[in-house]
């Protein structure tokens, strides 16, 4: 039961930062070729001068193939630094991606994962973000957690099965929620769920972080953005906060080592890249691991008897 729930709450995590992208006005993509990286099929061979990155062409506000994102941007400081050649592999991330990416060599490093994510070895947390509530400054909502009376007050709009669900369900809101497809749906816009709120279809929206802050600066109406607590000590499968790392293959220890360095070094250019995408982020959790919060929380409620 743990190893499952740790694989559906990385891939939840995973899909949920990556939702609701859509293919319009997309340069071709080249067809990824299905045997290539295989035993015996040609592969390509790894530069260490290259700085490669597995990444989606149209998943803003993290990359698109103009190379707008904030983890296009951070790619470049970190390419730079280290007087690296900076190229990107794309493909859109659905289920399949790293098998047709960096399990494949095609590209080398993966700029936003868990630092626990099992399939790829990852360098220590450059930044730590969660989910937020955001909602039209017209309204007049002042929302500050699950339990604010002014989010019982109208339409909710949440990505169905993400963490945020859970701690709806537990504060009897979730029959108040609209749900927006966590599996991507390649003919909808990254905005959808901010561009409702800004229409008025939601009343209060319940984003990730990056989409959240990213595309309420971008809104024609004034919003408010507003980080929702954590909710991972009442309840681990509603973790809403997570530690960000950068991934490379397992065994690539210089790459790796070599990424870590330039991370260090730009950290505070990292940290204002961020500001400027509106990507709200809070201090880094060391140790942070939601197997370790699960053994807790059950625990903890083995002694009081619930």
């Amino acid at each position: 039961m743990l190893n499952n729930l740790k694989k559906l709450g990385l891939a939840t995590f995973l899909v949920a930062a990556s939702s609701l992208s859509y293919a319009d006005a997309i340069d071709e993509i080249p067809p990824l070729n299905p045997d290539e990286g295989r035993p015996g099929e040609i592969a390509r061979i790894p530069d260490e001068n290259d700085f490669r990155v597995c990444t989606d062409p149209d998943n803003m506000p993290f990359s698109n193939n103009k190379q707008e994102g904030f983890e296009d941007k951070i790619a470049e400081v970190l390419a730079k630094d280290l007087g690296k050649n900076l190229s990107f592999m794309y493909a859109f991330n659905r289920f399949g991606f790293l098998r047709n990416t960096i399990k494949a060599k095609r590209c080398d490093i993966l700029m936003g994962v868990p630092p626990d994510y099992d399939p790829v070895a990852t360098s220590k947390p450059y930044y730590r973000t969660g989910h937020v509530f955001v909602w039209r400054k017209e309204s007049g909502y002042d929302i500050t957690g699950y339990d604010s009376p002014d989010l019982k007050k109208g339409l909710v709009g949440t990505t169905d099965k993400s963490p945020t669900t859970v701690a709806l369900s537990d504060n009897g809101i979730i029959g108040n929620a609209k749900p927006y497809r966590i599996q991507r749906d390649l003919n909808k816009k990254p905005s959808e769920m901010i561009d409702d709120l800004e229409k008025g279809e939601i009343d209060v929206a319940i984003a990730w972080g990056p989409i959240g802050g990213y595309f309420a600066k971008q809104a024609k109406v004034p919003l408010m953005v507003k980080l929702a607590p954590e909710y991972e000590k009442v309840n681990a499968r509603g973790k809403t906060y997570w530690n960000m790392s950068i991934g490379v293959r397992h065994g690539d220890k210089k790459r790796l080592a070599e990424i870590q360095g330039a991370l260090d070094r730009n950290h505070d250019k990292i940290m204002q890249i961020l500001a400027d995408y509106g990507v709200p982020t809070v201090p880094v959790v060391e140790g942070d691991n939601i197997m370790k919060t699960f053994k807790e929380n059950k625990k903890n409620k083995l002694k009081s008897g619930d």
